[in-house]
């Protein structure tokens, strides 16, 4: 690295949209730090954000570890992540001058130490955001909870993140603030089992108090125009929550995505989720009563282990009676280390493929169909790049490209058009 210059620094994601936030974080440490933000080929660090939530993961972790490491200009690599904390070893056998920095608040101290740099390491508490984001989201990410206290029989990520903790509330205050003076319009408060969140011991909210209690809290002491909620689990969609959402005049975007990953009940039981599907059909029910318009997004696995045909089946015919506003298919990927890996009875792969481009057929009709209907109305959509923005449902919508990006403007829905709203 040329002395006087700004050190270039890489940064590969891989995973969760936890994973995004917590890689933006560390993008803008390290620019705060007066590192440039370049591609791997470049590069004099490459860091690597690891995902271990499925085997084909846990591959792709790996390739991209092999591959940083043999670039022709030789940057250093740093990996961090859920890869990392479980199988560092495994990652350290591809690549032997490899680093290993478990601590994902440590991950920018680390990166300037080996850049030579430490002395240029700026703390922001681990809950900045701005926007833009260093990686170019304009609806910063705000990571409000981490770990997770469920056991799913097909998920590690609780042994890699490790149980349940939040933030306290002031700090989410605070990150929420420092958005909005950086002119974020919309906040994604996101977390590994975001519905879990606890405020911490001390909290001036309550020790326990839960998220409805916070997003309240977010309400009255910050101006932000819109809060939008990752990931939840269908048992912490309540009437409370729910009741909030609906009396915050939109300042909530009523979007829920919440994780089905079966429409059948065996299924779901050898996947030890906490729910069945009339459980999770009361839950929509209610979320469309109480939220007028509510996008209701989801996961879903196809070919668990034990599988069978009518299992699909009614998986499938669940789904569609849902009308999900947008479905993401996964086919299972046995992931060693859990308990689903040793079931008996695994599906074979081309079976997989065909139930899921079944399934993914299905989850753009409907996604089609819940866009159609709000053709001829008005909404305000979040501007995200020169003539494209997103809806408060999160559907993809062409606008003016005269607009700046990360305005909110209120547009007229007029058509579809190749599976993109057009908002004049």
């Amino acid at each position: 690295m040329t002395t006087g210059m700004p050190a270039r620094v890489a940064l590969i994601n891989l995973g969760c949209r936890v994973n995004r936030v917590e890689t933006d974080l560390v993008a803008n440490k390290l620019q705060r730090a007066g590192c440039e933000l370049v591609g791997q080929e470049e590069a004099d660090l490459v860091i690597i954000n690891t995902c271990a939530v499925t085997g084909e993961a846990q591959t792709k972790t790996r390739k991209a570890v092999r591959h940083a490491s043999r670039l022709p200009n030789a940057p250093q690599v740093l990996a961090t992540g859920c890869v990392a904390n479980l199988f560092a070893d495994e990652l350290l056998s591809v690549a032997h001058k490899l680093v290993i920095e478990t601590k994902k608040d440590l991950v920018a101290g680390k990166a300037l130490e080996l850049l030579g740099r430490a002395g240029d390491y700026v703390d922001d508490k681990g809950v900045l955001a701005v926007s833009p984001t260093p990686t170019g989201r304009t609806r910063p990410g705000i990571k409000i909870q981490d770990g997770c206290n469920n056991r799913c029989s097909f998920c590690i990520v609780w042994k890699a993140r490790g149980p349940s903790r939040s933030l306290a509330s002031t700090q989410v205050i605070e990150a929420i603030h420092e958005a909005c003076e950086h002119n974020a319009r919309e906040v994604v408060l996101t977390g590994i089992n975001l519905g879990s969140y606890r405020a911490p011991l001390g909290d001036e909210l309550g020790h326990g108090a839960d998220l409805p209690v916070l997003l309240e809290h977010i309400l009255s002491s910050t101006s932000v125009e819109r809060i939008r909620l990752s990931s939840i689990e269908p048992p912490d969609v309540t009437q409370r929550l729910l009741g909030v959402m609906a009396a915050s005049a939109g300042r909530i975007a009523p979007f829920l995505h919440v994780c089905l990953q079966s429409g059948c009940d065996a299924t779901l039981k050898r996947m030890r989720r906490v729910y069945d599907t009339e459980a999770f059909m009361d839950m929509v029910r209610m979320s469309r009563g109480l939220v007028h318009g509510i996008a209701l997004e989801t996961d879903v696995i196809v070919g668990f282990p034990g599988e069978t045909d009518q299992e699909f089946e009614a998986s499938y015919e669940f789904c569609k009676e849902v009308r999900f506003s947008r479905m993401h298919v996964f086919r299972y990927s046995k992931r060693p280390g859990t308990p689903a890996a040793e079931f008996a009875d695994q599906v074979d792969p081309r079976l997989m493929a065909q139930r899921s481009s079944r399934l993914r057929t299905l989850g753009e009709q409907m996604r089609a169909e819940n866009m159609r209907e709000l053709v001829g109305t008005k909404g305000r959509v979040l501007v995200q790049s020169p003539g494209r923005a997103v809806s408060q449902e999160l559907y993809d919508v062409t606008v003016d490209s005269r607009h700046p990006v990360g305005d909110l403007v209120e547009v007229e829905f007029t058509c579809l058009q190749d599976g993109v709203l057009v908002g004049n």
